[in-house]
Formats: C-alpha cells, structure tokens, sequence
C-alpha cells in the first residue's frame, strides 16, 4: 500500500492545481519549478497580467480563425505557464538555476491529461534560464522527462541544417 506520493507526483499535482487558474479556453498548463527541493516559483497559462482574457470574453481567436493546436500564436495573447514561472521568478528575485521544471496539462473540455510540450520559444527560455529538466505529464498518464541537453543538441543540429539549406539555395 502506497502511503504518500513520490516528490516527482507531488509537484506534478501542485502544477496541475496551479493549472487550473489557466485562461485559455483550449489548455490548462501549469508549471512549478523547484529549487533545492523548495518551490520557487509557479505560473499558468493566461494573458498578460490585467489584459482581458478568452475566458473572461468568452471566446478563443485561435478557435476563430481556424488555427490548429500549437500553432497560431499571432492570434493568441497567452503567456504559456512556462515562461509565466520563469517571468514570476524573476518578479521575485528567485534564482531558478539548475532548477527542476514541473509541468501539468489539460484538456479543459475533458479534464484528461494533454501532454506538455513547450514550443520553440518557450524551449530556447528555459535553457537560457538554466532549468535542468522537465518533468511532466504524458497524454497516458505516465510521467516523463526533457533533458535540456538533449534540447541544446536540438536546436545546433537544427540551427546548422537551416545555414546549410539557405548556402545551397
């Protein structure tokens, strides 16, 4: 009989509750980032702070105009909970370095996990914040992980071959 959950659950049940004050009508994201076994900051996804939101409005531009999951970002005022915990952060003068990201989502319509991957520019912020990792929540339910190095190799190789294809054009 397990007693009480693993440190890794825990702080994915934090980001979940966290989550839940999204303002997005497509996705509740929340994310917590942990330090020395401490949480120092937390953020969820919604507009700028006092600029008007999906949610208080009542509709979805992206849903609008037609724009798929994950792309569309023009149309969207978002802040993704990512950069929302690492914006918080620095708000508060909290050191994140070599800090643990933990991510929940889900789909607001369901309530059933969406797994959380952070886009390009949300990527490139947290290696230039110096998080360690991403522990999040898979579609299934299981945990996983993100190396930030694995993301770093990522985006040279993928940087490179952008060099490489606009030489030969």
């Amino acid at each position: 009989m397990k007693l009480r959950p693993s440190k890794y659950e825990y702080y994915l049940s934090i980001a979940k509750a966290i989550g839940q004050r999204s303002t997005c009508l497509r996705a509740r994201f929340g994310a917590i980032i942990v330090k020395d076994d401490v949480i120092v900051s937390s953020g969820y996804v919604g507009a700028p702070r006092k600029v008007r939101d999906c949610l208080e409005i009542g509709i979805c531009l992206k849903d609008m105009v037609g724009a798929p999951h994950g792309k569309g970002y023009d149309f969207c005022n978002s802040v993704h909970a990512e950069a929302n915990a690492v914006i918080n952060a620095a708000r508060s003068g909290a050191s994140i370095l070599n800090g643990i990201m933990f991510m929940h989502g889900e789909d607001p319509k369901t309530g059933k996990p969406v797994e959380a991957m952070p886009c390009t520019f949300c990527r490139r912020l947290l290696i230039n914040a110096g998080i360690q990792k991403i522990v999040f929540m898979r579609a299934d339910g299981a945990m996983g992980e993100y190396s930030i190095d694995q993301w770093v190799q990522e985006e040279t190789e993928s940087h490179l071959k952008k060099i490489e294809t606009h030489r030969k054009s």
